[in-house]
């Protein structure tokens, strides 16, 4: 399960163009940070209210005022800015380039339910209904299945987060486009067929005539 995890983080990280400004939400998409390339300068802003979060601290190193919106220790790049949640709000509403979230589920027009599951104690909301609407790209990161059953479906079962606002789905299948004409897989895991990431699916699935396998280094 780790290891199909950092498969989903390394993907992502792959996504940011240097000069970039994204927020990376609480769970899988903290790990994101950890795999940047090279040479790319990416600003990572945390809704508790810092930009220029680095990735997470190793056992034994932690600084106890540094702690990302989940509460878990990271690292600071020498830019950081840190600023009040006002400020950090202000941020989330319309300065992002993109945003990464995890997902209880997503449909295949782009709706998100993140946030809760009925009858079940939550800590609240956080602030993922702001940061997809104010980012410029919305991109899931998420195991394709949750216990066997599809997380990527026709329609959301789950309470809306916010309607149609996920451009883009990475899991350890594949990479999945959100467009008009339905749920599109730009690049499909050499783990993996065709019939196998459509089984592990609640919707249909198109897959893109210049298909590639999905890259992973």
């Amino acid at each position: 399960m780790a290891d199909l995890k950092e498969r989903i983080a390394r993907r992502c990280a792959k996504e940011f163009k240097d000069g970039a400004f994204v927020n990376l939400g609480i769970g899988l998409p903290t790990q994101v940070a950890n795999y940047l390339p090279e040479g790319v300068t990416v600003t990572l802003h945390s809704e508790n209210g810092f930009a220029g979060l680095a990735g997470m601290a190793e056992k034994g190193h932690e600084d106890v005022d540094i702690v990302n919106s989940g509460g878990a220790y990271v690292t600071a790049v020498p830019w950081v800015n840190y600023f009040d949640s006002a400020t950090s709000f202000g941020m989330a509403r319309g300065h992002l380039d993109a945003t990464v979230l995890g997902a209880m589920e997503v449909a295949e027009n782009g709706d998100l339910a993140n946030w809760i599951v009925p009858g079940a104690k939550v800590a609240g909301m956080g602030g993922a209904m702001d940061l997809v609407a104010g980012a410029r790209k919305v991109i899931v990161v998420t195991m394709h299945t949750q216990k066997g059953a599809p997380k990527i479906l026709e329609k959301c079962t789950l309470p809306l987060t916010a309607e149609k606002c996920v451009s883009m789905i990475i899991t350890e299948m594949g990479v999945m486009e959100v467009t008009p004409e339905g749920l599109v897989v730009k690049e499909l895991h050499p783990d993996f067929s065709k019939e196998d990431i459509q089984a592990a699916t609640g919707c249909k699935l198109i897959f893109a005539d210049d298909l590639k396998p999905m890259e992973e280094e």
